[in-house]
């Protein structure tokens, strides 16, 4: 039985002196904006979304909970037990998409009172590895990565893939076969193009999506892998290794946001959609942007 709890945690509001380098030209940072931790004493923080009012959802992956953090609440205990929930994504109706580990092993949809609802728990008759990170497209579909973290023995499937679930959720699809390691995922907010990091191997790769959901016309876009990743209104790919990177449209890095902890993943929210937030190990972090969030964020 899943428990569902309210709990006001002990949140700080600190202002970090760090430095952010800036390209002159890019301009998606409000001048003068100074990276703020918003949020503290987590075990390893993960999966930041928002919801249509801006409210910031993320994961702790090692105390299995989803927190959520608003600038009026602070922060609360959305779910316990989460099954070790990673990425997430808030949908349309306001339901949060979760990639549940290894513990769980599914993609599952959690009403905002708490009921669950299983999307898709595994391919061609077996669980997967471990879902990782997911994104939405604009038809309802729902691309996601299944990588293995830890031990690798005995994985449920062949290999660490990239899987699409259609609209109606009726049919799971490996779309990516040829990764050593897929993690971050995101994509145009029209719908066009899918953006996966390979982990693994260290890249950042580029997709043409086509009408039935699969993917051709694979290219390099950047030059290192990512954990989690987001995507602007100027469709600017955000990637998370040791820090914040982001490219534009054309695979040119643009901006490089540090961050005190390694940040592991990243999302638009706030109450005008121009607020980046930033997961990095037990912390959460905000940055106000010029730019704001798109459908596919």
């Amino acid at each position: 039985m899943k428990r569902f709890a309210v709990q006001i945690l002990g949140f700080t509001m600190l202002s970090c002196t760090m430095v952010i380098a800036q390209v002159p030209d890019a301009g998606i940072i409000v001048p003068g904006a100074k990276l703020e931790k918003v949020a503290d004493g987590f075990a390893f923080t993960e999966g930041v979304a928002s919801d249509a009012k801006g409210q910031v959802y993320f994961s702790d992956i090692p105390a299995s909970r989803i927190h959520f953090y608003d600038n009026t609440d602070h922060g609360k205990i959305f779910l316990e037990n989460s099954n070790r929930a990673n990425g997430l994504h808030v949908d349309q109706s306001g339901n949060i998409i979760a990639c549940e580990g290894a513990e769980g092993g599914r993609l599952v949809q959690i009403a905002p009172r708490g009921s669950i609802t299983v999307i898709a728990d595994g391919y061609d008759g077996k669980s997967f590895n471990s879902p990782n990170d997911l994104w939405e497209c604009p038809n309802g579909g729902y691309y996601m990565t299944d990588p293995r973290y830890g031990s690798r023995d005995n994985l449920p499937q062949d290999g660490e893939h990239v899987y699409y679930i259609t609209g109606d959720r009726e049919k799971v699809v490996r779309v990516i076969d040829d990764m050593v390691r897929p993690n971050g995922v995101t994509g145009a907010g029209d719908g066009s193009i899918l953006y996966v990091a390979d982990q693994g191997s260290g890249k950042t790769y580029r997709y043409t999506i086509l009408e039935d959901g699969t993917l051709t016309n694979k290219r390099l876009f950047a030059d290192e892998g990512s954990d989690g990743m987001t995507i602007d209104s100027q469709g600017n790919v955000y990637l998370t290794n040791t820090a914040v990177k982001v490219y534009n449209p054309a695979g040119r890095l643009i901006e490089t946001i540090e961050v005190p902890e390694s940040p592991t993943n990243v999302s638009f929210g706030g109450k005008d959609d121009k607020t980046l937030y930033i997961t990095a190990r037990t912390s959460v972090y905000k940055l106000e942007m010029r730019v704001e969030k798109v459908f596919s964020n």
